[in-house]
């Protein structure tokens, strides 16, 4: 029916990953993960990564590709995604690219050029940000660039760091250097998943509870033993920040899961904010107990459009 790729975006925990697996099986289509935290080997329990086993035979890439002292970065995403989708293409497959994380959807599915870095620069914000605390950098955004001081978190210092590191170098907004929004690369159909925000609040406290006790602090103590610590991404990560506090005896075990539903919801928002956003976005529920079919008739449909827009 298609052999472009078909992406299936939407907030966590809508059930992406089962859909994805259902259209790669009858598309005969291959898994392009596109999870920042996916990325890490070992971040298996508190990324809720599909295991081997469960992945119905279907080859799945870019999932346990960094270590966690490694730093997951957008560009290099973008340069290595786009490798695994050709390629999957050049083979007659079709790409399923399935996952939750904002940017890295965008900067895979449109083009998008990063903004030149500078080490100097950077550095010099890193070490404002070790030494005066978030609260200090982002007073320093909104200073400099109040429209980026809007939209990223007030706790996301990583991202900060880089917002005012744009600014400095290019002299303009950081969202200057976002993407516009046009046909998608590849001319990739877009599917999103959502549910109705009580049941999917539901689902989220379900899986939270599952992956204490599937053993994320486990998890967690292990992963310090090959350098979390270090890495300025992975412990940074939901569920795992949270942990690391309990483990550093900030809270107790019930509060680290309380911090991470909360976190969890927030994030949720976040997401669905950001996808809502995109015209080009076909939008399917994740509670449909027809979910696959309905999802096919929407490719099916997005096929037949002259425009090669996805249906809306």
């Amino acid at each position: 029916m298609t052999s472009r790729p078909i992406a299936v975006v939407g907030p966590t925990a809508t059930g992406k990953s089962d859909l994805a697996l259902d259209l790669a099986q009858e598309l005969d289509g291959e898994i392009v993960n596109i999870d920042a935290m996916q990325l890490y080997r070992g971040m298996d329990v508190g990324t809720a990564k599909l295991p081997p086993d469960q992945r119905r035979g279907i080859a799945h890439h870019l999932l346990d590709v960094l270590d966690v002292t490694e730093t997951a970065t957008v560009a290099a995403y973008q340069s290595a995604a786009c490798a695994v989708v050709d390629d999957i293409m050049a083979r007659g497959k079709t790409p399923v690219i399935v996952g939750g994380s904002m940017m890295y959807v965008q900067a895979l599915l449109d083009e998008w050029g990063f903004p030149a870095t500078d080490p100097e620069v950077r550095a010099r914000w890193e070490t404002f940000l070790a030494e005066r605390g978030v609260g200090a950098l982002h007073a320093a955004l909104r200073e400099a660039d109040p429209a980026a001081a809007a939209t990223i978190l007030p706790t996301d210092g990583r991202r900060m760091v880089r917002a005012l590191e744009v600014v400095e170098l290019t002299g303009r907004p950081f969202a200057a250097s976002a993407p516009t929004i046009g046909t998608p690369r590849w001319n990739t159909a877009i599917l999103g998943v959502d549910r109705e925000t009580a049941a999917l609040d539901a689902r989220i406290l379900t899986r939270t509870a599952l992956m204490f006790d599937s053993g994320l602090v486990d998890e967690v103590r292990g992963l310090l033993e090959v350098g979390l610590r270090e890495g300025l991404t992975a412990r940074r990560a939901i569920g795992y920040a949270q942990v690391l506090a309990y483990l550093d005896n900030e809270y107790d075990l019930d509060h680290a899961r309380e911090r991470t539903l909360i976190g969890t919801r927030r994030y949720v928002r976040r997401q669905r904010s950001w996808f809502r956003r995109d015209p080009r976005i076909s939008w399917v529920d994740g509670a449909d107990p027809e979910l696959a079919a309905t999802a096919l008739a929407v490719l099916s449909a997005a096929n037949t459009d002259p425009t090669g827009r996805t249906a809306q």
